[in-house]
């Protein structure tokens, strides 16, 4: 199937590319054989016509999601444009051989080939600039420098279309897969799952806090819930808003019990819940990603010695951004002292595990600051020197809570990140599938019987 989509592909790179040649030829062919301004303007919008028509119905439905589709056409324009040029190229270079050049009519010819190539270029390079997620912002500030480079910026457009074709053979594949796992239901897990966001983010339905992993589990018979809680607060406080959305889920589906996931902060606010809100006989098992359990050192240092000017700053922008995004009671300051390596000591205290359930902890980290993006990049180094190996934010060692605990291993030099483990950034990480990680906890739940 990968096999056909590259050669259908390819069709569409030849058919059209012939095809916009042609509408760039033709006008300026007309012209030299008919008389007549009029005439002569009438065939020009004709030919600009054709092309924005051309441009316009570039093959669009390649994909069950839109925005890759849009990529799709994006990236054909881009490689048409290429294909274009060079046969220009070589249609101009064969009439200069047979001296069948018409001065007259060159400038003019060269001022229509330049627009429609424009039109073509831009069309192709602002579809894939505002649809690619592996592109990457430092990639696209590149290329737009370079864009102006002669010579360069042919290298840079290459190396676009190469990203750009590397990302949809890959989700291509991805949905091939789909079509037949969504027969199988392997997440079909006896009771449904509560993904639960951390700190200094909200649930919000277009802007998914987990990236594609809801998506892909769904096609697989996944039950998907979300925490909804505030996205900074206490502990306490937002373990309360968990208890209320575990016993709203269990009554108005009758599931009995929920399989809770939860990132970050979001355990340390699944586990107060269990432990202290009266939903323990309504939980099933409790997964912890990244979460720093035993808190974390770095998170105290700053409290202890950022300017107190600047954390009330902060707090009070940070407090009514999030207000207009949903929360009810925001507290910048409660949430992050809450990390701190001292509040969760006391917090362990009164979030003893429950029997029934079943505990489990995943931890992952990255080997250099460069395998993060902005800002945990920046937080890498200082999070090590307190903490050691960490994620950007949180340290192995805390997030390893649990007796069954996943460490992943980073693939080659990069590492799984903070970030990276809840697939915020979208990226394919070459020897991760974030996606088929999720799969595999929730068919391991399946099979332990939650």
């Amino acid at each position: 199937m990968l096999r056909s989509f590259l050669i259908r592909d390819a069709s569409y790179t030849f058919i059209y590319g012939f095809l916009y040649n042609l509408c760039i030829l033709i006008p300026i062919i007309a012209s030299i054989r008919v008389s007549g301004f009029l005439v002569k303007l009438i065939i020009f919008i004709a030919g600009f016509a054709a092309a924005l028509v051309l441009v316009h119905h570039f093959p669009k439905k390649q994909f069950e999601r839109k925005h890759l589709s849009v990529l799709y056409s994006g990236c054909l324009s881009l490689k048409i444009f290429i294909m274009s040029c060079l046969l220009m190229l070589v249609t101009v270079l064969f009439l200069l051989l047979f001296k069948q050049i018409f001065w007259s009519v060159f400038l003019g010819g060269l001022a229509w080939f330049i627009l429609l190539e424009t039109v073509l270029f831009w069309n192709g390079m602002l579809r894939v600039f505002l649809s690619s997620v592996q592109l990457g912002l430092q990639m696209r500030i590149i290329a737009a420098l370079c864009g102006w480079i002669p010579l360069v910026n042919i290298y840079m457009l290459l190396k676009v279309i190469a990203i750009i074709e590397q990302e949809l053979a890959f989700e291509y594949k991805k949905d091939l897969v789909d079509e037949v796992a969504a027969e199988t239901q392997q997440c079909l897990t006896k009771y449904p799952i509560l993904l639960v966001h951390g700190v200094f983010f909200r649930d919000i339905e277009y802007l998914n806090y987990w990236g594609r992993i809801p998506r892909f589990l769904k096609q697989r018979g996944a039950d998907i819930y979300y925490g909804n809680q505030e996205s900074a607060q206490a502990v306490a406080y937002c373990g309360q808003q968990l208890a209320e959305q575990i016993l709203k889920i269990v009554e108005e589906t009758g599931c009995e019990k929920i399989n809770i996931i939860a990132h970050s902060k979001g355990g340390l606010d699944s586990r107060y819940a269990i432990s202290n809100c009266g939903v323990a006989s309504y939980v099933a098992s409790l997964t912890t990603i990244n979460t720093p359990h035993q808190g974390c050192i770095f998170a105290n240092y700053l409290l202890k010695n950022a300017p107190a000017r600047l954390v009330k700053v902060v707090e009070t922008v940070y407090n009514g951004a999030f207000q207009k995004l949903g929360d009810y009671n925001p507290n910048f300051l409660t949430a992050v002292s809450d990390l701190s390596d001292e509040a969760c000591l006391k917090l362990n205290q009164q979030m003893p595990n429950v029997a029934g359930v079943y505990y489990q902890s995943v931890a992952t980290f990255v080997k250099k600051a460069s395998s993060g993006k902005f800002p945990l990049n920046l937080f890498y180094p200082v999070v090590k020197h307190f903490d050691g190996r960490n994620d950007g934010l949180v340290s192995v060692e805390s997030a390893g809570y649990f007796d069954e605990t996943l460490l992943i291993e980073p693939p080659a030099k990069r590492g799984i990140s903070h970030a990276d483990v809840i697939d915020l950034t979208r990226e394919n990480i070459e020897g991760f599938d974030v996606r088929e990680f999720y799969k595999d906890l929730i068919v391991d739940l399946k099979e332990k019987g939650y």
